[in-house]
């Protein structure tokens, strides 16, 4: 079992089982022949003899091929061949087509839609010679999907371009890889759509899921599919004659954990917590809820379990917690009646700055698992926060780096509150943040702007208090534990709780007979004991 994150150590008396696992892949598949001129051009060669005529038209010819071929072999065979419009969504329509019988094997449908894509362009010259070149603009054009069930994989998606590099996405999942694993079954696993929501053995099924890791497993289900998507325009020995061949790299990723909750109301109060005390502290600006049922059964009522099982629907209320950096996303919602998921999802691997290759998949996880444990870690730091005895006044005292004298935090400032909100913003954000990206966040507030210049000063200021550390052979800061807990406690209790205090404190109606003195003192006594009330159910323990 992976190392626990600081919110799921917070919350183990109430969990059930955990277990983290590869959601969604999408891998580029591509061939190296097809991306260089003179590559194209000896392909051609072996296909046609000769590149006598090649020209544009004769490479649109080869859609042209495709697209009859597709047609006519899903005719035979009975296949459903639908036409989708541009960014409708596809994948609703293909599970609704997916064979009953849990033992087929193959293409079950094929879906076709328009889609932007580099082509090759070619420019013939009066002295018979040639040029060939990408296009400077994408073209819309065909691609065709190929939903495959596959034996180790279940569904399975294949989208190949009609037209020359004829490059592919190959999407599957983990999940239903691990479902097809063979010691699943002994798991007592309850499997609701993309999820497990009831399993007995979670540490089992995280170790089934990491075996992917090692086994080679994506590069044989490529070639398992790959070439018999391609036959549709190149047959087997047109293939073998051009010498073709596929290279594939990691595009897009997904990575979850998901903690199992003893009961389903638990997870809720749970999760509900954790949104209203963190999502204003992290800048967390998108939440969308999904309605379905309003109230969640205390008790969950055990039922045999069935691997089989897949509710379509969403039977409470989903709640999706998302904060997006780049093409970098993590997110957390509630799935069915007990499970909490927290997810990585990863827009483009270069944003991962390592290798993409289906062989560096192992190394790509590993960066998954630390931005997942910095992300639940980071959670549970803002919304039990707390602040140890003596740390307010300390934060306001100077400090001494080398040579020069620091100014101390004074949070009573509007710019101290407004920087020590974008750090707790910024503390989200994988492998740290700059001091680009701290200006970049405050800009907006500030006028004239706010320099990076400026921003370095805050974050000396804030790196002399132990807050904010500098990442080793980096240029780039992150927040330490005590930092998050330290600057969501105060901003809580000055932005949240000091307004309304001294409101009441500071209204009229104490300067009327002194007679009421003593029952002012006694309001005084009771908005003390409220104040300590609210910070007891929020968690946060404020130094006396």
């Amino acid at each position: 079992m992976k190392t626990k994150d600081s919110l799921t150590e917070h919350y183990t008396p109430l969990l059930e089982g955990e277990y983290n696992c590869i959601d969604r892949i999408v891998l580029n598949a591509y061939c190296p022949m097809l991306l260089v001129a003179g590559g194209v051009r000896n392909w051609y060669r072996k296909m046609e003899g000769s590149d006598n005529d090649m020209s544009d038209s004769s490479m649109m010819r080869y859609a042209g091929r495709f697209s009859r071929r597709v047609q006519s072999f899903c005719k035979k065979k009975n296949i459903t061949f639908v036409h989708f419009h541009t960014g409708e969504r596809k994948h609703v329509e293909a599970e609704k087509l997916m064979p009953e019988n849990k033992s087929f094997i193959g293409i079950f449908a094929v879906f076709v839609s328009r889609a932007p894509s580099l082509l090759w362009e070619i420019k013939k010259f009066d002295n018979g010679s040639i040029d060939i070149r990408r296009k400077k603009k994408t073209s819309l054009v065909n691609h065709y999907y190929f939903h495959i069930m596959d034996k180790d994989w279940g569904h399975i998606t294949i989208r190949m371009c009609a037209h020359p590099p004829f490059s592919c996405n190959i999407i599957l999942n983990g999940h239903e890889w691990v479902e097809r694993h063979e010691d699943y079954n002994k798991l007592e696993v309850t499997k609701e759509e993309n999820c497990f929501t009831s399993y007995n053995n979670g540490e089992k099924l995280t170790q089934i899921a990491d075996t992917l890791k090692f086994n080679g497993q994506f590069e044989r289900v490529c070639q398992r599919w790959i070439y018999s998507c391609l036959w549709f325009v190149m047959d087997k020995k047109q293939q073998e004659t051009t010498g073709i061949k596929y290279n594939f790299s990691i595009y897009q990723i997904e990575y979850s954990r998901n903690l199992l909750f003893k009961r389903g109301r638990q997870m809720d109060t749970v999760y509900q917590k954790i949104i209203d005390l963190t999502r204003g502290r992290l800048d967390i600006k998108r939440l969308k809820t999904i309605f379905g049922k309003k109230k969640r059964p205390y008790k969950h009522k055990s039922t045999a379990p069935a691997p089989e099982v897949r509710i379509e629907t969403p039977d409470y209320n989903l709640t999706i917690f998302k904060i997006h950096f780049g093409r970098l996303t993590v997110k957390l919602y509630d799935k069915g009646e007990r499970t909490l998921r927290a997810e990585v999802v990863v827009h483009n691997t270069k944003d991962l700055k390592c290798k993409r290759g289906i062989e560096s998949f192992g190394e790509i996880v590993e960066k998954l698992e630390t931005i997942m444990g910095s992300f639940l870690s980071n959670l549970d730091y803002a919304h039990v926060a707390t602040i140890d005895d003596g740390t307010f006044e300390e934060i306001t005292k100077p400090t001494q780096a080398g040579k020069n004298r620091l100014a101390g935090i004074d949070f009573n400032k509007k710019r101290t509150k407004l920087v020590a909100m974008a750090l707790l913003a910024l503390s989200m954000k994988p492998g740290g943040f700059t001091s680009k990206d701290l200006s970049e966040e405050l800009k907006p507030v500030f006028d004239p702007g706010f320099s990076s210049r400026n921003a370095s000063y805050d974050i000396k200021k804030f790196r002399g208090k132990g807050l904010v550390i500098k990442i080793e052979g980096s240029i780039k800061y992150t927040l330490t534990e005590m930092g998050i807990k330290t600057i969501a406690a105060i901003l809580c209790m000055l932005i949240n709780e000091m307004p309304a205090l001294t409101s009441v404190v500071n209204s009229l109606w104490k300067e009327r007979q002194k007679n009421q003195l003593l029952e002012m003192d006694n309001h005084l006594l009771a908005i003390h004991q409220e104040c300590i009330n609210i910070k007891k159910l929020n968690e946060v323990d404020i130094a006396a």
